[in-house]
């Protein structure tokens, strides 16, 4: 990435919400970028067994994001929201599925999520998850914990591409 907000001294003895939001904000484009420069072919590419794919993950993040801050905030079911009912459903890919595609819908997740926890303080109760309610807070930790994951899986992804292939 170009410039890491989380590094700019004026957030290191900022408040924590805004720590969050920048670790997030930054895990979310670091995730986004790993499908810079290439094709959709490229993309779609398997390398593992499972249904992982650079595209497959940005979907996922979709799906994640509207789990964690639209299911567990709203209450709203996976099937009101229009997400399948399990992560591994959510790696699928159809023909529709496109890098621009698949970067607008995870753009307006991540939009929908700031919006929805915008007026929540770190400490409120959401009350849609599976687990029962749960603080803000942990949902924030949860959802960075997943992000941080899903982009060392891309960046092995990403080198895994055969070297003539990568642009």
């Amino acid at each position: 990435m170009d410039s890491m907000p989380t590094m700019e001294p004026a957030l290191f003895r900022g408040a924590i919400r805004a720590q969050l939001d920048a670790f997030l904000d930054e895990h979310r484009a670091a995730l986004n970028e790993c499908l810079d420069g290439l094709t959709e072919a490229q993309v779609r590419t398997s390398l593992v067994p499972s249904r992982t794919t650079l595209l497959g993950l940005v979907k996922h993040a979709t799906f994640v994001e509207k789990v964690w801050f639209d299911e567990a905030i709203t209450c709203r079911s996976r099937a009101d929201i229009g997400i399948p009912a399990t992560p591994d459903e959510s790696f699928v890919l159809d023909d529709t599925d496109t890098i621009e595609s698949v970067r607008r819908a995870h753009a307006d997740a991540c939009a929908a999520s700031r919006r929805a926890s915008a007026e929540l303080d770190l400490d409120d109760l959401v009350r849609g998850n599976r687990r029962g309610p749960l603080p803000l807070r942990w949902v924030y930790l949860h959802l960075l914990r997943e992000l941080a994951q899903h982009c060392g899986h891309a960046d092995i992804l990403r080198e895994q591409l055969p070297a003539n292939s990568q642009h």
